[in-house]
């Protein structure tokens, strides 16, 4: 049996049980795992590792444990807001150049230990609403270039890449973000489908 792994953060995590170790909280990562699931009962399974509040240092931090020692053949990551988030409103982000320095570190060292992975680079994205207008060209301005580093890492050992800030400012069009994001952070169970649909796409031509 083949395993699917999600990693990232709130967005990724999704209120999932930290009891159940096969609980895949209720976003795009359920969305994913049901479909797929489908016809695959003894072929596929999924995992959710996402943790509420992580940045790119925190998955880093937990490599051993939630990555290489589950063995996936096939794993996601979407991660980058955070990093900007508490940079911004705690102090203790990290900046685009340590981010896509680590993100290099961290995609070698699942490389090193798991040399078949199929590892997906998923882009974070940002929405106007009560968690980021504040602050809002800093949050557009300072995700956009998390993005873009995340993008560079993707293009620099040959992964996949998933672009999903210009599918939510398209499904936002008419300035209505409400539909598609609690706060402009955290995803709708609308925008946890535009997600799994952009996703979707990839693992169907890996599995």
């Amino acid at each position: 049996m083949k395993t699917f792994l999600f990693q990232g953060d709130s967005i990724t995590d999704a209120n999932r049980d930290d009891d159940d170790d096969f609980s895949l909280g209720c976003g795009y990562a359920l969305f994913i795992g049901d479909d797929f699931a489908k016809g695959r009962k003894d072929e596929l399974k999924f995992i959710n590792r996402g943790v509420s509040g992580d940045r790119i240092t925190d998955v880093y931090a937990r490599i051993k444990e939630d990555i290489i020692n589950l063995k996936p053949d096939f794993m996601s990551i979407l991660i980058g807001v955070n990093d900007v988030a508490h940079e911004l409103t705690m102090q203790c982000g990290v900046d685009t150049k340590k981010f896509e320095m680590i993100y290099g570190m961290l995609i070698e060292e699942i490389k090193e230990a798991l040399p078949d992975i199929k590892i997906i680079i998923m882009e974070p994205f940002v929405l106007k609403g009560s968690a980021t207008s504040e602050l809002w060209s800093d949050y557009k301005k300072e995700v956009k270039a998390r993005g873009e580093a995340a993008k560079r890492a993707a293009l620099k050992y040959g992964l996949c890449f998933v672009e999903l800030q210009n599918k939510f400012d398209e499904a936002c069009a008419d300035g209505d973000t409400s539909y598609w994001s609690v706060d402009g952070v955290h995803p709708t169970a609308a925008g946890h489908q535009i997600i799994k649909e952009e996703l979707s796409k990839v693992i169907s031509d890996i599995i």
